[in-house]
């Protein structure tokens, strides 16, 4: 079974957390909100309970998230391609598709969409309607719907930061099982 649902950026959008990433159903974002990068977001609880019941015992997921909206532009592409500061692996293969492997983010040339994946545990005592947080680490409260994350938001790729940045951004996050 997959789950998914759609949420906004934000021009406070700043994805500097070390430890944790977060969804939230508010419309606005200050600044202090540096674990947010998606506002806006329609998910279900209920969904979202029957997506936990019916992995069972296994606890394992992955989550994909993919620019939907707002086009990410190759000009911004090419600015990450050639960061000084970035340690990323950058491929390129016959079907012009781009891979930045270390970050596990793909770039489709041809979609024009930008896609980051994170493997994480599910929470099953996840009982939020309005917040969703994904941790490394292994606390977990009721708005906590994943932990041992290998991803926080200060690892998303400076391109997908710079997207989720605009207000007209969207994206779509799914959630699967990963064996």
């Amino acid at each position: 079974m997959k789950y998914s649902f759609t949420c906004c950026g934000h021009e406070n959008v700043t994805a500097r957390h070390k430890t944790t990433l977060e969804f939230t159903k508010d419309n606005e974002l200050s600044l202090k909100g540096d674990c947010i990068v998606g506002v806006k977001a329609d998910f279900s609880l209920k969904g979202i309970k029957s997506f936990i019941k019916s992995l069972g015992n296994n606890r394992k997921i992955t989550i994909t998230i993919e620019t939907i909206k707002n086009g990410y532009n190759n000009k911004n592409f090419n600015e990450i391609k050639n960061d000084e500061n970035s340690n990323k692996r950058i491929t390129n293969n016959k079907n012009n598709n781009t891979a930045i492997e270390k970050n596990k983010v793909k770039k489709n040339t041809a979609e024009n969409k930008i896609i980051e994946k994170i493997n994480a545990e599910i929470n099953p005592g996840f009982d939020s309607d309005m917040e969703m947080v994904i941790r490394k680490s292994d606390f977990a409260d009721k708005r906590t719907f994943a932990i041992k994350a290998d991803k926080a938001a200060c690892e998303f790729n400076a391109g997908l930061v710079n997207f989720l940045k605009d207000g007209n951004a969207a994206i779509e996050v799914c959630f699967e099982e990963h064996y």
